[in-house]
């Protein structure tokens, strides 16, 4: 993991690639994308989703390509 990647975040990525790796099986890539980005909505705090954009700014190492896609759709 890059910089930045505290126990606290190793548990948001791996979180996120679960999620992830449920809607990987939506045979529709950015319905998928957008199923983990209404979950990190719904269910993550809002802290919890600001850390997880942060570390996907400051490079993201380990999170699954569509668990990426979603959080960076919650940047704005």
């Amino acid at each position: 993991m890059s910089s930045g990647g505290s126990d606290r975040t190793v548990r948001l990525v791996e979180m996120a690639n679960d999620i992830a790796a449920y809607f990987a099986a939506e045979s529709d890539r950015a319905a998928g994308v957008e199923g983990i980005r209404q979950h990190l909505t719904r269910f993550w705090e809002p802290g919890m989703r600001r850390k997880l954009l942060r570390y996907v700014h400051e490079g993201g190492d380990g999170l699954v390509p569509m668990a990426r896609a979603a959080v960076e759709r919650l940047d704005g």
